[in-house]
Order: structure tokens, then sequence, then C-alpha cells
């Protein structure tokens, strides 16, 4: 959405909305004639074709009266109050309309930033774990694996994953270079490095997919 659009009404409902709450504050009197078409026009700087359009509103409500070679003639005092009063309503829904798009246009500038500084930190995240090979992988022990209680060596963890461990977590402690004689004990962390498919080696390794019979 163009931030620059604004909301508002044609140039003539704008003038005959002038004209009306002239009429409502007295500068023009029932039964008095007001400019011809083409005095207004000069007056609001429009064309006369615009100028028309506005006494034919007024008309239209019966705020003034058009006679052919008698020009315009106000009408009705209360009618042009109540057409200013129903004109201020509408320019007030107007401007709450516009309010409402241009937080509309905000937010979803907002949204786009957001995405933005997402894709950038997920860019930034992969390029830094492709430029550096010795960030470490992590995975839970849990329960489900079949190599429980096993150790590493036990389980040919290298053979199989092509992961070299690198330290393990074990409640509060943090063990560094445990080698191949670690075991695997429930809700230990395992910190791992290796190529880019090696978290998917290590995780289908522990975790098999169970063949249904």
């Amino acid at each position: 959405m163009d931030s620059k659009l604004k909301i508002t009404s044609p140039k003539y409902q704008q003038i005959a909305a002038d004209l009306a709450a002239k009429i409502a504050q007295g500068q023009y009197h029932v039964g008095e004639k007001i400019y011809a078409r083409s005095a207004l026009a000069s007056q609001y700087g429009v064309s006369a074709e615009t100028a028309r359009r506005a006494i034919c509103v007024l008309n239209d409500l019966q705020i003034v009266e058009v006679e052919k070679g008698s020009g315009v003639t106000i009408k009705s005092c209360d009618k042009a109050v109540k057409f200013v009063q129903q004109y201020g309503d509408i320019r007030t829904v107007n401007d709450l309309k516009e309010e409402l798009l241009q937080s509309v246009y905000r937010q979803q500038n907002e949204y786009k930033r957001f995405n933005k500084c997402l894709s950038d930190l997920i860019d930034k995240t992969d390029r830094l774990r492709s430029g550096n090979p010795f960030a470490p992988y992590q995975v839970e022990i849990k329960s489900s694996t079949p190599y429980l209680n096993y150790s590493v060596s036990d389980i040919n963890f290298w053979h199989y994953t092509a992961a070299t461990i690198v330290a393990i977590r074990r409640k509060d402690k943090i063990l560094l270079s445990p080698g191949p004689y670690a075991v695997l004990m429930e809700h230990d962390i395992y910190y791992f490095i290796g190529d880019s498919n090696c978290p998917e080696r290590v995780n289908r390794f522990l975790y098999p997919i169970k063949q249904k019979n």
C-alpha cells in the first residue's frame, strides 16, 4: 500500500460543505442569492463543472434552489446545518479510516523488517556454520535409544556416524574429550563435530525407526 495515499472527499463535495457552513453560520441568509457558477469556480479555483456539481448537491438537499435565469437562492438554513453536521461525521469516519490504514501500513512494514532480520539471521548462522566446521552440534540421549548404558566404543559410534564427540554435559558437569569409553546415559547432552549431514546420521543411528511386522 502506498503510504502517501490519502482518503478525501471530492472537491465539489468540499465546496458544497463550505457553502453550507457559511449558510449555517449566517454569512448567507434565506432568500439571498449567491454567486453564479463562473464566480464560484473562480472563488474556489476549480472548473465551472466542479462548481456546478457543488450547487447540484446543495440543490438536491434543498439547501438552495436553482432557477434558470435567476441564479442560486438560499432556501434553508436548518438543512444547511444538518448537512454540515453529517459531512463532519463523514470526515471523521474518513480520518479514522486513514489512521487505520496508516496503522496497517506501519504494521506491514514492521512485519517486512522482522522477516528480513529473521532471514538475515538464518543466513548468517548458516554461513557461520559452514565457515566454521568446528562449531559443535548436539544431541540428547533419551531412554528410547537402544544404546543406553553402552559405551561409545561398544556401539562403534564414529564408524556409523563419522561424528567426533568433543564434550558431554551430564547434569551440572561438562566432560571434555570424553574418549571412546564414555557411556551413553539418559539425559546426557553429547556435543559433536562433523559435516553438515552429521546431525541426521547421529539421530538416525541413536534413534532408528522401528520396522513394523
